[in-house]
Protein backbone atom coordinates (compact mmCIF):
# COMPACT_ATOMS: atom_id res chain seq x y z
CA UNK A 1 0.00 0.00 0.00
CA UNK A 2 1.70 3.49 -0.92
CA UNK A 3 0.61 6.31 1.41
CA UNK A 4 2.31 9.92 1.90
CA UNK A 5 4.25 10.69 4.86
CA UNK A 6 2.56 11.52 8.04
CA UNK A 7 1.86 15.17 7.85
CA UNK A 8 3.83 17.79 10.58
CA UNK A 9 1.00 17.39 12.78
CA UNK A 10 2.78 18.49 15.73
CA UNK A 11 2.26 22.26 15.16
CA UNK A 12 -0.77 21.33 12.99
CA UNK A 13 -3.89 20.84 14.71
CA UNK A 14 -6.28 18.20 13.01
CA UNK A 15 -9.43 18.37 11.67
CA UNK A 16 -12.32 18.86 14.52
CA UNK A 17 -15.06 18.34 11.85
CA UNK A 18 -16.12 14.19 11.41
CA UNK A 19 -16.48 15.19 7.53
CA UNK A 20 -13.19 17.51 7.05
CA UNK A 21 -11.04 14.85 9.22
CA UNK A 22 -12.62 12.03 6.63
CA UNK A 23 -11.83 13.92 4.01
CA UNK A 24 -7.87 14.41 5.67
CA UNK A 25 -7.61 10.90 5.97
CA UNK A 26 -9.01 10.10 2.46
CA UNK A 27 -6.70 12.87 0.63
CA UNK A 28 -3.61 9.92 0.17
CA UNK A 29 -6.01 7.35 -1.41
CA UNK A 30 -8.04 9.90 -3.37
CA UNK A 31 -7.68 7.76 -6.40
CA UNK A 32 -8.61 4.79 -4.78
CA UNK A 33 -11.62 6.85 -4.01
CA UNK A 34 -12.20 8.04 -7.20
CA UNK A 35 -11.61 4.68 -9.02
CA UNK A 36 -14.32 2.89 -6.46
CA UNK A 37 -17.21 5.85 -6.96
CA UNK A 38 -16.69 4.80 -10.80
CA UNK A 39 -16.81 1.53 -10.44
CA UNK A 40 -19.66 1.14 -8.76
CA UNK A 41 -21.45 3.86 -10.84
CA UNK A 42 -21.01 1.86 -13.58
CA UNK A 43 -21.90 -1.47 -11.76
CA UNK A 44 -25.35 0.03 -10.62
CA UNK A 45 -25.99 1.41 -14.29
CA UNK A 46 -25.79 -2.35 -15.60
CA UNK A 47 -27.56 -4.16 -12.46
CA UNK A 48 -30.35 -1.62 -12.30
CA UNK A 49 -30.64 -1.16 -16.06
CA UNK A 50 -31.02 -4.97 -16.83
CA UNK A 51 -34.31 -5.36 -15.38
CA UNK A 52 -35.31 -3.46 -18.67
CA UNK A 53 -34.75 -6.68 -20.69
CA UNK A 54 -38.31 -7.35 -18.63
CA UNK A 55 -39.85 -4.94 -21.13
CA UNK A 56 -38.26 -6.02 -24.33
CA UNK A 57 -39.16 -9.91 -23.60
CA UNK A 58 -42.79 -8.83 -22.89
CA UNK A 59 -43.30 -6.78 -25.84
CA UNK A 60 -41.66 -9.78 -28.20
CA UNK A 61 -43.99 -12.50 -26.52
CA UNK A 62 -46.68 -9.97 -27.35
CA UNK A 63 -46.35 -9.70 -30.95
CA UNK A 64 -45.02 -13.14 -30.85
CA UNK A 65 -41.36 -12.63 -31.71
CA UNK A 66 -40.35 -15.56 -29.71
CA UNK A 67 -36.90 -16.01 -31.14
CA UNK A 68 -36.37 -12.22 -29.70
CA UNK A 69 -37.82 -13.16 -26.61
CA UNK A 70 -35.55 -15.86 -26.13
CA UNK A 71 -32.29 -13.99 -26.72
CA UNK A 72 -33.43 -11.37 -24.21
CA UNK A 73 -34.07 -13.69 -21.85
CA UNK A 74 -30.36 -15.45 -22.09
CA UNK A 75 -29.07 -11.71 -22.06
CA UNK A 76 -30.67 -10.34 -18.80
CA UNK A 77 -28.40 -13.03 -16.66
CA UNK A 78 -25.25 -12.23 -18.60
CA UNK A 79 -26.03 -8.05 -18.08
CA UNK A 80 -26.88 -8.90 -13.78
CA UNK A 81 -23.54 -11.10 -14.42
CA UNK A 82 -21.53 -8.45 -15.71
CA UNK A 83 -23.10 -6.15 -12.70
CA UNK A 84 -22.15 -8.09 -9.89
CA UNK A 85 -18.76 -8.85 -11.22
CA UNK A 86 -18.01 -5.13 -11.74
CA UNK A 87 -19.22 -4.71 -8.15
CA UNK A 88 -16.71 -7.21 -6.98
CA UNK A 89 -13.95 -5.03 -8.75
CA UNK A 90 -15.27 -2.14 -6.40
CA UNK A 91 -15.46 -4.14 -3.37
CA UNK A 92 -11.39 -4.49 -4.11
CA UNK A 93 -10.98 -1.00 -5.05
CA UNK A 94 -12.98 -0.08 -1.98
CA UNK A 95 -10.75 -1.96 0.55
CA UNK A 96 -7.91 0.01 -0.46
CA UNK A 97 -9.95 2.59 0.53
CA UNK A 98 -11.13 1.94 3.33
CA UNK A 99 -8.31 -0.22 4.72
CA UNK A 100 -5.85 2.60 3.89
CA UNK A 101 -7.92 5.34 5.44
CA UNK A 102 -8.55 3.34 8.75
CA UNK A 103 -4.18 2.66 9.10
CA UNK A 104 -3.75 6.30 7.99
CA UNK A 105 -6.34 7.10 10.45
CA UNK A 106 -4.48 5.40 13.62
CA UNK A 107 -0.84 6.56 12.34
CA UNK A 108 -2.36 10.04 12.59
CA UNK A 109 -4.62 10.06 15.88
CA UNK A 110 -1.72 7.70 17.62
CA UNK A 111 0.61 10.14 16.54
CA UNK A 112 -1.04 13.77 16.90
CA UNK A 113 -1.77 12.66 20.81
CA UNK A 114 1.68 11.15 21.57
CA UNK A 115 2.43 15.16 21.58
CA UNK A 116 0.09 16.33 24.01
CA UNK A 117 1.23 17.83 27.18
CA UNK A 118 2.33 16.02 30.15
CA UNK A 119 -1.68 17.50 31.72
CA UNK A 120 -3.57 16.43 28.97
CA UNK A 121 -3.17 12.90 29.73
CA UNK A 122 -2.61 13.10 33.51
CA UNK A 123 -6.47 15.05 33.42
CA UNK A 124 -7.56 11.44 30.99
CA UNK A 125 -7.51 7.87 31.68
CA UNK A 126 -5.54 6.02 28.81
CA UNK A 127 -8.71 3.11 28.25
CA UNK A 128 -11.16 6.66 27.42
CA UNK A 129 -8.55 7.76 24.65
CA UNK A 130 -8.19 4.14 23.31
CA UNK A 131 -11.62 4.06 23.32
CA UNK A 132 -12.26 7.27 21.17
CA UNK A 133 -9.42 6.37 18.58
CA UNK A 134 -11.17 2.76 17.95
CA UNK A 135 -15.03 4.31 18.14
CA UNK A 136 -13.20 6.57 15.08
CA UNK A 137 -11.59 4.12 13.16
CA UNK A 138 -14.70 1.33 13.72
CA UNK A 139 -16.62 4.35 12.26
CA UNK A 140 -15.08 4.00 8.91
CA UNK A 141 -16.05 0.49 8.71
CA UNK A 142 -19.39 1.88 7.95
CA UNK A 143 -19.38 5.34 6.44
CA UNK A 144 -17.53 4.10 3.34
CA UNK A 145 -19.05 0.64 2.65
CA UNK A 146 -22.37 2.66 3.57
CA UNK A 147 -21.57 5.39 1.20
CA UNK A 148 -20.61 3.24 -1.54
CA UNK A 149 -22.91 0.67 -1.24
CA UNK A 150 -25.57 2.36 0.25
CA UNK A 151 -26.12 5.73 -0.26
CA UNK A 152 -23.95 5.65 -3.85
CA UNK A 153 -25.76 2.54 -5.50
CA UNK A 154 -29.53 4.29 -4.17
CA UNK A 155 -28.59 7.88 -5.93
CA UNK A 156 -27.86 5.68 -9.12
CA UNK A 157 -30.47 3.27 -9.00
CA UNK A 158 -33.37 6.24 -8.36
CA UNK A 159 -32.03 7.75 -11.32
CA UNK A 160 -32.46 4.86 -13.91
CA UNK A 161 -35.68 4.50 -12.37
CA UNK A 162 -36.65 7.52 -12.70
CA UNK A 163 -35.18 7.84 -16.69
CA UNK A 164 -37.34 4.53 -17.50
CA UNK A 165 -40.61 5.81 -15.98
CA UNK A 166 -40.14 8.99 -18.06
CA UNK A 167 -39.97 6.95 -20.70
CA UNK A 168 -43.46 5.00 -19.74
CA UNK A 169 -45.78 7.69 -18.37
CA UNK A 170 -44.70 11.74 -16.49
CA UNK A 171 -47.39 11.20 -13.91
CA UNK A 172 -46.11 8.57 -12.29
CA UNK A 173 -42.22 10.12 -13.05
CA UNK A 174 -44.16 12.53 -10.43
CA UNK A 175 -45.46 10.65 -8.10
CA UNK A 176 -42.06 8.71 -7.61
CA UNK A 177 -40.20 11.97 -7.95
CA UNK A 178 -42.21 13.42 -5.04
CA UNK A 179 -41.54 9.79 -3.47
CA UNK A 180 -38.13 10.30 -3.22
CA UNK A 181 -38.25 13.89 -1.76
CA UNK A 182 -40.17 13.09 0.86
CA UNK A 183 -37.80 9.82 1.92
CA UNK A 184 -34.95 12.10 1.82
CA UNK A 185 -35.84 14.90 3.63
CA UNK A 186 -37.82 12.75 6.52
CA UNK A 187 -34.69 10.41 6.81
CA UNK A 188 -32.05 13.46 6.61
CA UNK A 189 -34.05 15.22 9.74
CA UNK A 190 -34.05 11.77 11.71
CA UNK A 191 -30.39 11.35 10.83
CA UNK A 192 -29.81 14.21 12.94
CA UNK A 193 -31.43 12.66 16.25
CA UNK A 194 -29.74 9.77 15.35
CA UNK A 195 -26.12 11.47 15.24
CA UNK A 196 -27.04 12.71 18.85
CA UNK A 197 -27.91 9.28 20.21
CA UNK A 198 -25.00 7.37 18.46
CA UNK A 199 -22.73 9.91 20.45
CA UNK A 200 -24.31 9.27 23.54
CA UNK A 201 -23.84 5.69 23.18
CA UNK A 202 -20.23 6.31 22.30
CA UNK A 203 -19.59 8.42 24.74
CA UNK A 204 -21.52 5.58 27.13
CA UNK A 205 -19.03 3.08 25.53
CA UNK A 206 -15.79 5.12 26.16
CA UNK A 207 -16.75 5.33 29.90
CA UNK A 208 -17.56 1.90 30.60
CA UNK A 209 -14.41 0.32 28.61
CA UNK A 210 -12.10 3.40 30.56
CA UNK A 211 -13.88 2.26 33.88
CA UNK A 212 -13.09 -1.60 32.92
CA UNK A 213 -9.16 -0.58 32.24
CA UNK A 214 -8.78 0.84 35.05
CA UNK A 215 -10.28 -1.38 37.15
CA UNK A 216 -7.96 -4.09 35.74
CA UNK A 217 -5.40 -1.93 35.77
CA UNK A 218 -5.42 -1.65 39.52
CA UNK A 219 -6.84 -5.51 40.26
CA UNK A 220 -4.08 -6.17 43.01
CA UNK A 221 -6.03 -2.79 44.91
CA UNK A 222 -9.37 -4.23 44.36
CA UNK A 223 -8.14 -7.47 45.39
CA UNK A 224 -6.53 -6.00 48.51
CA UNK A 225 -8.89 -3.71 49.63
CA UNK A 226 -11.84 -6.67 49.14
CA UNK A 227 -13.68 -4.16 46.51
CA UNK A 228 -15.50 -6.98 44.25
CA UNK A 229 -18.51 -6.49 45.13
CA UNK A 230 -17.88 -2.43 44.88
CA UNK A 231 -16.42 -2.33 41.39
CA UNK A 232 -19.11 -5.38 40.38
CA UNK A 233 -22.00 -2.68 40.79
CA UNK A 234 -20.42 0.29 39.32
CA UNK A 235 -19.99 -1.78 36.11
CA UNK A 236 -23.25 -2.84 35.81
CA UNK A 237 -24.75 0.91 36.73
CA UNK A 238 -22.13 1.71 33.49
CA UNK A 239 -23.13 -1.31 31.36
CA UNK A 240 -27.08 -0.67 32.39
CA UNK A 241 -27.00 2.70 31.12
CA UNK A 242 -24.86 2.00 27.63
CA UNK A 243 -27.82 -0.77 27.10
CA UNK A 244 -30.21 1.87 27.77
CA UNK A 245 -29.00 4.55 25.25
CA UNK A 246 -27.58 1.73 22.55
CA UNK A 247 -31.61 0.26 22.77
CA UNK A 248 -32.94 4.09 22.38
CA UNK A 249 -30.65 4.27 19.66
CA UNK A 250 -31.46 0.55 17.85
CA UNK A 251 -35.30 1.01 18.59
CA UNK A 252 -35.04 4.39 16.82
CA UNK A 253 -33.29 3.09 14.05
CA UNK A 254 -36.26 0.27 13.88
CA UNK A 255 -38.92 3.36 13.92
CA UNK A 256 -37.35 4.58 11.22
CA UNK A 257 -37.43 1.77 9.05
CA UNK A 258 -41.15 1.04 9.85
CA UNK A 259 -41.89 4.79 8.65
CA UNK A 260 -40.43 4.59 5.78
CA UNK A 261 -42.30 1.20 4.53
CA UNK A 262 -45.56 2.90 5.34
CA UNK A 263 -44.17 6.01 2.80
CA UNK A 264 -43.27 3.90 0.72
CA UNK A 265 -47.28 2.07 0.84
CA UNK A 266 -48.92 4.98 0.22
CA UNK A 267 -46.82 6.10 -2.92
CA UNK A 268 -46.99 2.50 -4.43
CA UNK A 269 -50.36 2.38 -4.27
CA UNK A 270 -50.81 5.74 -6.28
CA UNK A 271 -48.45 5.36 -8.41
CA UNK A 272 -49.20 1.73 -9.32
CA UNK A 273 -53.11 2.66 -9.54
CA UNK A 274 -52.14 5.70 -12.15
CA UNK A 275 -50.18 3.22 -14.08
CA UNK A 276 -52.86 0.86 -14.07
CA UNK A 277 -55.46 3.53 -15.18
CA UNK A 278 -53.10 4.11 -18.10
CA UNK A 279 -52.56 0.43 -19.10
CA UNK A 280 -56.25 -0.09 -19.60
CA UNK A 281 -56.79 3.00 -21.39
CA UNK A 282 -53.62 1.84 -23.85
CA UNK A 283 -50.95 4.06 -23.08
CA UNK A 284 -48.53 1.91 -21.19
CA UNK A 285 -48.14 -0.92 -22.85
CA UNK A 286 -47.32 -4.70 -20.85
CA UNK A 287 -44.25 -4.49 -21.16
CA UNK A 288 -44.22 -1.21 -19.70
CA UNK A 289 -46.10 -2.00 -16.67
CA UNK A 290 -43.75 -5.30 -16.04
CA UNK A 291 -40.67 -2.99 -16.26
CA UNK A 292 -42.14 0.03 -13.72
CA UNK A 293 -43.07 -3.35 -11.38
CA UNK A 294 -39.76 -4.76 -11.80
CA UNK A 295 -38.26 -1.78 -11.29
CA UNK A 296 -40.86 -0.63 -8.13
CA UNK A 297 -39.52 -4.46 -7.00
CA UNK A 298 -35.74 -3.90 -6.91
CA UNK A 299 -36.11 -0.69 -5.32
CA UNK A 300 -38.10 -1.11 -2.97
CA UNK A 301 -36.14 -3.00 -0.41
CA UNK A 302 -33.48 -0.51 -1.07
CA UNK A 303 -36.14 2.48 -0.36
CA UNK A 304 -36.62 0.58 2.87
CA UNK A 305 -33.55 0.46 4.24
CA UNK A 306 -32.04 3.60 3.05
CA UNK A 307 -33.44 4.99 6.19
CA UNK A 308 -31.01 2.05 7.93
CA UNK A 309 -28.19 3.01 5.53
CA UNK A 310 -28.71 7.31 7.19
CA UNK A 311 -28.97 5.94 10.62
CA UNK A 312 -25.72 4.34 9.86
CA UNK A 313 -24.00 6.64 8.30
CA UNK A 314 -25.61 9.48 10.94
CA UNK A 315 -24.00 6.87 13.98
CA UNK A 316 -20.76 6.71 12.49
CA UNK A 317 -20.56 10.52 12.27
CA UNK A 318 -21.60 10.70 15.52
CA UNK A 319 -18.88 8.14 16.96
CA UNK A 320 -16.38 10.32 14.94
CA UNK A 321 -17.23 13.60 16.21
CA UNK A 322 -17.07 12.10 20.08
CA UNK A 323 -13.90 10.84 19.05
CA UNK A 324 -12.50 14.23 17.80
CA UNK A 325 -13.92 16.26 20.77
CA UNK A 326 -11.22 14.90 22.87
CA UNK A 327 -8.49 13.85 20.66
CA UNK A 328 -8.39 16.73 17.97
CA UNK A 329 -8.09 19.42 21.15
CA UNK A 330 -5.18 21.73 19.65
CA UNK A 331 -1.83 20.82 21.69
CA UNK A 332 -0.50 22.70 23.98
CA UNK A 333 2.81 23.07 24.02
CA UNK A 334 4.41 23.12 20.72
CA UNK A 335 7.91 24.32 19.48
CA UNK A 336 8.42 27.57 17.79
CA UNK A 337 8.58 27.47 13.79
CA UNK A 338 12.40 26.20 12.58
CA UNK A 339 13.14 25.55 16.00
CA UNK A 340 16.80 24.78 16.62
CA UNK A 341 18.16 21.61 18.11
CA UNK A 342 19.63 22.27 21.71
CA UNK A 343 23.43 21.94 21.32
CA UNK A 344 25.23 21.34 25.51
CA UNK A 345 28.41 21.55 26.53
CA UNK A 346 28.34 20.57 29.98
CA UNK A 347 24.87 21.59 30.53
CA UNK A 348 25.17 24.57 32.68
CA UNK A 349 21.58 25.11 33.71
CA UNK A 350 19.80 28.52 34.40
CA UNK A 351 16.72 29.58 35.84
CA UNK A 352 15.97 33.43 35.14
CA UNK A 353 13.12 35.21 36.57
CA UNK A 354 10.66 32.43 36.03
CA UNK A 355 6.85 32.31 36.75
CA UNK A 356 4.53 29.68 36.58
CA UNK A 357 1.03 29.71 37.52
CA UNK A 358 -0.60 26.15 37.90
CA UNK A 359 -4.25 25.85 37.52
CA UNK A 360 -4.28 29.77 38.73
CA UNK A 361 -2.10 29.08 41.40
CA UNK A 362 1.18 30.15 41.36
CA UNK A 363 4.06 28.36 42.17
CA UNK A 364 7.39 30.25 41.06
CA UNK A 365 7.23 34.15 41.34
CA UNK A 366 10.40 35.80 39.92
CA UNK A 367 12.47 32.37 40.75
CA UNK A 368 16.09 32.50 39.95
CA UNK A 369 18.87 29.98 40.50
CA UNK A 370 22.23 28.82 37.95
CA UNK A 371 23.53 24.83 38.46
CA UNK A 372 27.15 24.99 37.31
CA UNK A 373 27.83 22.19 34.46
CA UNK A 374 28.73 19.14 36.30
CA UNK A 375 27.05 20.00 39.44
CA UNK A 376 25.62 17.77 41.77
CA UNK A 377 22.34 19.51 43.07
CA UNK A 378 19.73 18.17 45.66
CA UNK A 379 16.59 19.64 46.14
CA UNK A 380 14.93 19.32 49.45
CA UNK A 381 11.25 20.39 50.29
CA UNK A 382 7.59 19.31 51.58
CA UNK A 383 4.85 17.82 49.38
CA UNK A 384 3.88 20.96 47.47
CA UNK A 385 7.31 23.07 48.09
CA UNK A 386 7.73 22.94 44.14
CA UNK A 387 10.33 20.38 43.65
CA UNK A 388 8.17 18.20 41.35
CA UNK A 389 7.30 21.11 39.11
CA UNK A 390 10.90 22.01 38.87
CA UNK A 391 11.52 18.77 36.93
CA UNK A 392 8.36 19.45 34.96
CA UNK A 393 9.47 22.90 33.97
CA UNK A 394 13.33 21.81 32.92
CA UNK A 395 11.41 19.29 30.63
CA UNK A 396 8.87 21.79 29.44
CA UNK A 397 5.70 19.35 30.17
CA UNK A 398 4.60 22.97 30.99
CA UNK A 399 5.03 26.40 29.63
CA UNK A 400 6.46 29.30 31.89
CA UNK A 401 4.56 32.35 32.26
CA UNK A 402 7.34 34.40 31.90
CA UNK A 403 11.18 34.63 32.52
CA UNK A 404 13.24 31.34 31.08
CA UNK A 405 14.82 28.29 31.68
CA UNK A 406 18.41 28.03 29.52
CA UNK A 407 21.02 25.13 29.39
CA UNK A 408 24.22 26.37 28.08
CA UNK A 409 22.68 30.07 27.12
CA UNK A 410 19.55 28.51 25.37
CA UNK A 411 16.10 28.97 25.80
CA UNK A 412 14.74 25.55 25.89
CA UNK A 413 11.20 27.46 24.64
CA UNK A 414 12.97 28.03 21.38
CA UNK A 415 14.88 24.59 21.08
CA UNK A 416 12.94 21.38 19.45
CA UNK A 417 11.38 19.39 22.50
CA UNK A 418 12.74 16.51 21.47
CA UNK A 419 16.57 17.80 21.61
CA UNK A 420 15.89 19.29 25.17
CA UNK A 421 14.45 15.70 26.54
CA UNK A 422 17.22 14.01 24.29
CA UNK A 423 19.76 15.62 26.89
CA UNK A 424 18.43 14.99 29.89
CA UNK A 425 17.99 11.33 31.42
CA UNK A 426 15.33 11.00 34.61
CA UNK A 427 15.16 8.17 37.06
CA UNK A 428 11.52 8.64 38.94
CA UNK A 429 10.50 6.85 41.49
CA UNK A 430 8.29 4.52 40.03
CA UNK A 431 9.87 3.48 36.97
CA UNK A 432 7.94 3.36 33.39
CA UNK A 433 8.93 -0.05 32.03
CA UNK A 434 6.81 -1.28 29.23
CA UNK A 435 5.38 -5.19 29.15
CA UNK A 436 8.17 -6.02 26.40
CA UNK A 437 11.03 -7.67 27.45
CA UNK A 438 14.26 -6.60 29.51
CA UNK A 439 16.32 -6.08 26.77
CA UNK A 440 13.89 -4.05 24.96
CA UNK A 441 13.23 -1.93 27.94
CA UNK A 442 16.95 -1.26 28.14
CA UNK A 443 17.81 -0.45 25.03
CA UNK A 444 14.88 1.93 25.17
CA UNK A 445 17.47 4.48 25.78
CA UNK A 446 19.34 3.65 22.62
CA UNK A 447 17.46 1.21 20.36
CA UNK A 448 20.55 0.76 17.82
CA UNK A 449 22.50 -0.23 20.99
CA UNK A 450 24.85 -2.95 20.84
CA UNK A 451 24.78 -5.96 22.72
CA UNK A 452 28.33 -5.39 24.16
CA UNK A 453 26.74 -2.01 25.62
CA UNK A 454 23.70 -3.45 26.52
CA UNK A 455 25.58 -6.11 28.93
CA UNK A 456 28.35 -3.23 30.14
CA UNK A 457 25.11 -0.63 31.40
CA UNK A 458 23.75 -3.54 32.88
CA UNK A 459 26.70 -4.08 34.70
CA UNK A 460 27.52 -0.72 36.04
CA UNK A 461 23.54 -0.32 37.10
CA UNK A 462 24.24 -3.55 39.23
CA UNK A 463 22.13 -5.08 37.14
CA UNK A 464 23.29 -8.08 35.42
CA UNK A 465 23.42 -10.40 37.88
CA UNK A 466 19.81 -10.79 38.44
CA UNK A 467 19.06 -10.66 34.61
CA UNK A 468 21.27 -13.63 33.68
CA UNK A 469 19.20 -15.58 37.03
CA UNK A 470 15.92 -15.33 35.22
CA UNK A 471 15.37 -17.88 33.03
CA UNK A 472 15.28 -16.16 30.03
CA UNK A 473 18.09 -13.53 30.33
CA UNK A 474 17.66 -10.21 29.11
CA UNK A 475 14.50 -12.19 26.62
CA UNK A 476 12.36 -12.31 29.97
CA UNK A 477 9.12 -10.29 29.94
CA UNK A 478 9.02 -8.17 32.79
CA UNK A 479 5.26 -7.94 32.67
CA UNK A 480 2.72 -4.46 32.66
CA UNK A 481 4.69 -1.38 33.83
CA UNK A 482 7.25 -4.29 35.00
CA UNK A 483 4.87 -6.30 37.26
CA UNK A 484 7.06 -9.37 37.49
CA UNK A 485 10.17 -7.62 38.81
CA UNK A 486 11.06 -6.46 42.09
CA UNK A 487 11.24 -2.41 42.77
CA UNK A 488 15.02 -2.64 43.20
CA UNK A 489 15.18 -4.55 39.96
CA UNK A 490 12.58 -2.03 38.65
CA UNK A 491 15.14 0.46 39.63
CA UNK A 492 18.25 -1.09 38.26
CA UNK A 493 16.63 -1.53 34.45
CA UNK A 494 15.84 1.83 34.56
CA UNK A 495 19.22 3.14 35.82
CA UNK A 496 20.74 0.91 32.63
CA UNK A 497 18.34 2.91 30.63
CA UNK A 498 19.38 6.10 31.80
CA UNK A 499 23.30 5.24 31.01
CA UNK A 500 22.70 3.58 27.81
CA UNK A 501 21.02 7.25 26.87
CA UNK A 502 24.06 8.91 27.82
CA UNK A 503 22.52 12.05 29.09
CA UNK A 504 24.49 15.06 29.89
CA UNK A 505 21.54 16.23 32.56
CA UNK A 506 20.59 13.69 34.83
CA UNK A 507 17.30 13.96 36.77
CA UNK A 508 16.92 11.64 40.11
CA UNK A 509 13.23 11.91 40.97
CA UNK A 510 12.88 10.25 44.20
CA UNK A 511 14.84 7.25 42.83
CA UNK A 512 15.35 5.61 46.15
CA UNK A 513 13.17 6.42 48.79
CA UNK A 514 10.58 3.67 48.12
CA UNK A 515 13.49 0.51 48.36
CA UNK A 516 14.74 -1.54 51.05
CA UNK A 517 18.24 -0.85 52.58
CA UNK A 518 20.13 -3.84 50.64
CA UNK A 519 18.09 -2.45 47.04
CA UNK A 520 19.31 1.01 47.94
CA UNK A 521 22.71 -0.31 48.78
CA UNK A 522 23.28 -1.77 45.41
CA UNK A 523 21.66 1.22 43.46
CA UNK A 524 23.26 4.13 44.78
CA UNK A 525 26.44 2.62 43.51
CA UNK A 526 24.83 2.29 39.76
CA UNK A 527 23.87 6.06 40.43
CA UNK A 528 27.23 6.96 41.52
CA UNK A 529 28.77 5.98 38.11
CA UNK A 530 25.35 6.85 36.46
CA UNK A 531 26.04 10.66 38.05
CA UNK A 532 29.78 10.48 36.66
CA UNK A 533 30.53 13.77 34.25
CA UNK A 534 26.94 15.27 34.27
CA UNK A 535 25.17 17.71 35.50
CA UNK A 536 22.02 16.47 38.38
CA UNK A 537 19.21 17.40 39.85
CA UNK A 538 18.53 14.72 42.15
CA UNK A 539 15.20 15.25 44.16
CA UNK A 540 14.79 13.17 47.90
CA UNK A 541 12.83 12.85 51.05
CA UNK A 542 15.36 10.73 52.40
CA UNK A 543 18.01 12.97 53.22
CA UNK A 544 20.93 10.58 53.79
CA UNK A 545 20.65 10.40 49.67
CA UNK A 546 21.82 13.91 49.25
CA UNK A 547 25.04 13.72 51.74
CA UNK A 548 27.15 13.45 48.70
CA UNK A 549 25.33 16.31 46.85
CA UNK A 550 27.96 19.14 45.65
CA UNK A 551 25.05 21.40 46.64
CA UNK A 552 21.67 21.40 48.35
CA UNK A 553 18.62 23.74 48.14
CA UNK A 554 15.88 23.61 50.17
CA UNK A 555 12.38 25.22 48.64
CA UNK A 556 9.01 26.12 50.68
CA UNK A 557 6.26 27.51 48.34
CA UNK A 558 8.64 27.63 45.32
CA UNK A 559 11.30 29.46 46.79
CA UNK A 560 14.81 28.97 47.71
CA UNK A 561 15.12 29.48 51.73
CA UNK A 562 18.43 27.72 52.02
CA UNK A 563 21.50 26.92 49.53
CA UNK A 564 24.49 24.95 50.58
CA UNK A 565 26.90 21.84 50.88
CA UNK A 566 25.18 19.24 53.02
CA UNK A 567 27.68 20.19 56.31
CA UNK A 568 26.87 23.25 56.24
CA UNK A 569 23.28 23.09 55.86
CA UNK A 570 23.27 20.31 58.76
CA UNK A 571 24.51 22.64 60.84
CA UNK A 572 23.29 26.28 60.04
CA UNK A 573 20.24 26.15 62.55
CA UNK A 574 17.54 26.71 59.64
CA UNK A 575 14.86 24.15 58.36
CA UNK A 576 17.36 21.59 56.52
CA UNK A 577 19.32 20.99 60.11
CA UNK A 578 15.82 21.02 61.46
CA UNK A 579 14.50 17.94 58.62
CA UNK A 580 17.69 16.14 59.25
CA UNK A 581 17.09 15.89 62.58
CA UNK A 582 13.51 15.45 62.29
CA UNK A 583 14.58 12.40 60.08
CA UNK A 584 12.92 9.16 60.55
CA UNK A 585 14.26 6.60 59.15
CA UNK A 586 15.99 8.68 56.75
CA UNK A 587 13.00 10.08 55.53
CA UNK A 588 11.71 13.76 55.75
CA UNK A 589 8.62 14.37 58.27
CA UNK A 590 5.29 15.47 57.03
CA UNK A 591 3.45 18.24 58.86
Amino acid sequence: MQTKDIRQTENQAIPQTPFAFFWYVSKPFKWWMVTVIFVVVVASIISQGAVYFFKLIIDAVEVGDTQAALKYALLYPVAVFIGETIFRLSGYAGSKWVVGVKKYSYDVLSKYILRHSHSYFSNRFAGSLLSKINNINSAFDSLIPDFLWSHLTAIMSLLITMGFLMMVDPKSTLIFLVLVIVLFIYNNRLAKTKSLYSMESAEAATVYRARLIDVITNVQAVRQYVNFSLEEERMKELSSDLYLKNRRSWMYSEATRLWNGVILLVFALIMFWVLLNEWKQGSVSTGDLVLVMALYSQITGMLVFIGRAFNETAKGIGEIKEGLNELSVPIEIIDAREAPTLLTDGATIAWKQVRFRFEGQPVFTDFDLNIPRGQRLGLVGRSGAGKSTFVSLMLRQHDITAGSIEIDGQDISKVTQDSLRQNIAVVPQEPALFHRSIRENIAYGKPSATEEELIEVAKKAQAYDFIMSLPEGFETMVGERGVKLSGGQKQRVAIARAMLKDAPILVLDEATSALDSESEVAIQKALETLMEGRTVIAIAHRLSTLRKMDRIIVMENGKIIEDGEHNKLSKAGGTYERLWNHQAGGFVLED
